[in-house]
């Protein structure tokens, strides 16, 4: 694969999003007065290096020689055995550097804030998997680096926290609210408006203002890219369904875009069905949200009738978050992105079905995905394939799924 190909610089025939960051009714930029310059500053410095064949062989080199791409498509025969319909293949993004496909997008905007001259890096971060990949980017680059976490999911998280701080990274808690993803997005920004000269956020999913969604789609399109055409190399034809976990959207939106003008190929979101469809108790921004405006940008979120954001819950840090990325919002009022939910019970379901038929543990938040999928699978013939985007490996969930499921691990 060539590395002019690796960021898009044409669309899919949606052709979003426009050029004031819209993707149809969605996206947009919400923020302060003094985020809009560095934002338009960003959109430009991005512009160019999208087309810049120096910039394209950095990132390219970087994905191969440091992250670990490319990824492989696995065909789970055991459990596509144990399942008894449609084959099932994973696209082993938990195989990458640091454990995520997180670090697509890292290495890339790490990249464009060298290039800016930027010399400290700001990111938040709910699982951790953010995080970690840009703590060891900033230590690859020599950069300062600062994590926001929620003190919630920093319990749930430990062994992230120690890998973010032993890569050189400092990590502060935020005790604010619920302490998990969307407060630890709001110290990010504050820190941002601050020391907006300086400093470059890396924001970590497919969510925000104008240029984020775009930017961060790009630089995971590579999950697509590759997959699409080890598909055809494994079965000579396209999958029938790709299905991804969808927190803000980056692993689904990469795993995805490569498709998108392939109606025969059904494109499937599973969110977090947490304990249940009941306010406060889940984060499936389509199963229960509404348009409104969150941290930068118009989508689908979880609020009340009054515009006040509503609590969420998901035994995965990772998908906690009341809003989606705009991008999503837009195919699925299209009728291009199916989306489905997952409870905390079907999630730790596919956490131990996946590790007991192939040995292979995933993420909480992969689970999800995984648990849709199998039932998918499962329905399915014994011709159709269902691919499924392994955003990430589960060493970091052992504690919280063995607590979740009644177990303590005892050293």
């Amino acid at each position: 694969m060539s590395a002019s190909s690796l960021i898009p610089t044409t669309e899919p025939r949606f052709s979003v999003p426009d050029r004031r960051g819209r993707f149809g009714k969605f996206g947009g930029l919400y923020v302060p007065e003094t985020l809009m310059t560095p934002l338009l500053d960003l959109a430009a410095a991005y512009e160019q290096a999208r087309k810049d064949p120096q910039f394209q062989r950095q990132f390219a080199d970087m994905l191969r020689d440091y992250a670990g791409r490319p990824t492989g498509l696995y065909f789970a025969e055991s459990l596509t055995r144990h399942l008894g319909g449609a084959k099932v293949y994973l696209k082993r993004e938990d195989m990458l550097h640091t454990g995520a496909h997180k670090i697509n997008n890292v290495v890339g905007q790490a990249l464009l804030a060298l290039r800016m001259g930027k010399k400290r890096i700001i990111a938040e971060t709910g699982a951790g998997q953010h995080g970690t990949a840009t703590a060891a980017v900033c230590a690859r680059f020599g950069l300062k680096c600062v994590i926001y976490m929620g003190a919630t999911d920093m319990e749930r998280q430990a062994l992230n926290v120690y890998r973010m701080r032993l890569m050189g990274a400092e990590v502060r808690g935020v005790e604010a609210g619920q302490r998990t993803l969307k407060e630890a997005v709001n110290e990010a920004m504050r820190d941002w408006v601050t020391n907006v000269r300086e400093t470059h956020y890396i924001l970590g999913t497919a969510y925000g203002a104008h240029p984020y969604p775009m930017m961060v789609r790009d630089f995971h399109r590579i999950i697509s890219l590759e997959s699409r055409q080890q598909i055809m190399a494994a079965e000579g034809r396209l999958p029938g369904h790709v299905v991804a976990c969808v927190g803000g959207g980056s692993n689904a939106i990469g795993s995805f875009f490569e498709y998108l003008d392939e109606p025969a190929v059904k494109l499937v979101g599973v969110e977090a069905g947490g304990r249940g469809i009941r306010r406060g108790e889940h984060a499936a921004r389509f199963a229960g949200g509404r348009l409104g405006v969150l941290q930068g940008c118009m989508t689908s979120i979880l609020m009340d009738d009054e515009g006040q954001i509503e609590g969420t819950h998901s035994v995965s840090a990772g998908l906690d978050y009341a809003a989606v990325g705009p991008e999503h919002a837009y195919y699925r009022e299209r009728g291009r992105i199916e989306f489905a939910y997952a409870t905390d019970a079907e999630c730790l379901e596919g956490f131990q079905l996946l590790s007991r038929t192939e040995g292979i543990i995933p993420a909480l938040e992969s689970s999800h995905a995984v648990a849709h999928g199998c039932k998918l699978a499962a329905a399915g013939r014994p011709g159709d394939v269902v691919m499924i985007n392994l955003s990430g490996r589960g060493d970091k969930d052992v504690w919280s799924a063995a607590r979740a499921m009644g177990e303590e691990i005892r050293l």
